[in-house]
């Protein structure tokens, strides 16, 4: 029987069949649902359109109706039915066409201009007519409603779930789930390459510092794969600074379960759309911090020291930034006015600039006083430095210098090992690809001339991966004598008695020739 509410200009016109799931997984997993949506389309032939005049909307599957961003079949819906070109839109419920009120009356509006009808599963529905508007309006109340409620619950066992340190979320690389406990992961060559990046910054005090040096050793460092075929896997790279950024500033390294380090918000975006973002939230407003969780790489304290670094490393905060790398004042860059607390600034006077001057002329450029608050000639100040400077060159302070370079040995005899633990993993790969094909049939050559070719590959990337450690360990590692560090000690304890620029040249000479 035919709807009363259907009249000649809707049969001439297109029946638009919409079609849409929220997300891919309901996509895959709920197909009943989906095998429901493209079944509207027989009800519109039996409702009087021809099969010539039904039109499937099916783009938007595994896309949420709470904003019509990123749907582009319900902005070509709202368009042909702006045109007038639409006579009935077909869909499962009121809120697969919209959970967002604003774009649910807006087609709302247009449909009752136009006089194109609204199915779903309840009935037919004619926006023009004040009743029918008043339920479609109060649908789509609901929609948005249910979608908060949902929302809520959701967001409320996870939180939940969180405050007890039981949420599981994507680890990073150089930790790992065992069961429901984290853990360090046990390729200790991956747990090498993590600990060199945070001793690495300890020295450095730079993330740039971290990559140099970890591309100047030759050493990789792995990332794990989420989703696709290499879900789950290790790939070896090289250090970039993002990845150091992101290894510094994730809790998780030092032992510490967090959430909500980011907030989604919205904003206008340049189109006039609102854009959902995640905003990176200060560390007082963190949801969960649950301190001593997990085994982690670093304590506590070193993950705020290395917060500090960074956050004094920014070039493009109003913190006041380090010192200045070129000139020929000893102090440039390091002192601050007495009187206005700004940094001094150097001019060069003289002849060609010989004759460099701190001063402070922040007031007199601001206009604020007819002078500048201080200004006195570098080289009393700078000589006067210098010389307390060499006076503490004590045999105490070569001794720890002394201290520092065994310290250092130690660092490379570390860097040396996380070296060995990449070639043992060449070998390893080296050994099973010589067993898979002493296990294939001579008979099938396609087979193994493939295999013989991956056999040969690793061969070489192992031989490669050797000459490599050969050379760092030839350019790299640094070694003392007993005979040389006796005698940095003695220079130390004659130092007093030989002159200061001697004897400072007789310790640099002693030190490069014992590195």
């Amino acid at each position: 029987m035919i709807n009363p509410k259907i009249a000649d200009h809707h049969l001439a016109r297109q029946a638009c069949i919409y079609i849409r799931q929220s997300t891919m997984g309901q996509v895959r997993f709920n197909q009943e649902s989906t095998e429901r949506q493209y079944n509207l389309a027989d009800q519109a032939r039996s409702l009087g359109w021809t099969p010539e005049q039904i039109r499937i909307l099916d783009r938007d599957l595994g896309h949420s109706g709470e904003q019509a961003t990123n749907r582009d079949d319900f902005k070509t819906l709202v368009s042909d039915v702006a045109m007038g070109q639409v006579g009935a839109i077909f869909s499962l419920e009121a809120s697969r066409l919209a959970r967002s009120n604003k774009d649910w009356h807006r087609l709302l509006e247009l449909c009752a201009v136009t006089r194109t009808l609204v199915f779903d599963g309840d009935g037919c529905y004619d926006p023009a007519d004040f009743n029918d508007s008043l339920v479609l309006g109060m649908k789509g109340t609901f929609a948005q409603a249910e979608l908060h409620i949902i929302r809520a619950r959701l967001h409320g066992g996870k939180l939940n779930k969180a405050q007890k340190g039981e949420l599981h979320f994507p680890l990073p690389v150089g930790l790992v789930f065992d069961g429901d406990r984290i853990t360090l992961d046990p390729d200790q060559e991956v747990q090498g390459a993590v600990r060199t990046v945070f001793e690495l910054f300890e020295q450095e005090s730079s993330a740039y510092g971290v990559v140099k040096r970890f591309n100047e050793l030759g050493l990789v460092f792995p990332r794990r794969a989420y989703g696709g075929v290499w879900d789950g896997k290790l790939i070896w790279g090289r250090l970039t600074h993002s990845r150091v950024l992101g290894v510094l500033a994730n809790p998780s390294y030092a032992g510490t379960y967090v959430f909500g380090r980011y907030q989604s918000c919205k904003q206008v975006g340049p189109t006039g759309e609102i854009q959902t973002q995640l905003r990176r939230m200060p560390q007082d407003e963190w949801r969960v911090v649950i301190p001593d969780h997990h085994a982690g790489y670093i304590t506590w304290d070193r993950f705020l020291t290395n917060r500090e670094h960074l956050a004094a490393n920014r070039t493009n905060s109003e913190v006041i930034a380090g010192p200045a790398r070129e000139g020929l004042c000893l102090l440039q860059g390091l002192l601050l006015c007495g009187a206005c607390g700004r940094r001094l600034n150097v001019r060069y006077a003289g002849n060609g600039g010989l004759y460099p001057i701190y001063e402070c002329n922040w007031r007199r450029r601001e206009a604020l006083a007819p002078q500048h608050c201080m200004s006195l000639p570098s080289k009393p100040l700078d000589h006067a430095i210098a010389e307390r400077l060499l006076t503490a060159v004590t045999p105490l302070t070569v001794e720890l210098a002394l201290q520092a370079l065994t310290s250092l040995e130690e660092r490379d005899r570390s860097i040396a090992a996380q070296w060995q633990r990449r070639i043992d993993r060449a070998r390893y790969d080296c050994d099973l690809a010589e067993r898979r094909y002493e296990e294939a049939d001579p008979s099938n050559r396609l087979v193994a001339s493939t295999l013989e070719k991956r056999w040969n590959d690793a061969m070489e990337r192992l031989l490669e991966l050797e000459t490599e450690l050969a050379n760092f360990e030839r350019q790299n590692l640094r070694s003392i004598t007993t005979e040389q560090r006796q005698q940095i000690l003695q220079l130390g304890r004659d130092f007093p008695d030989c002159g200061r620029l001697q004897a400072l040249q007789l310790v640099t000479a002693s030190a490069c020739s014992a590195c």
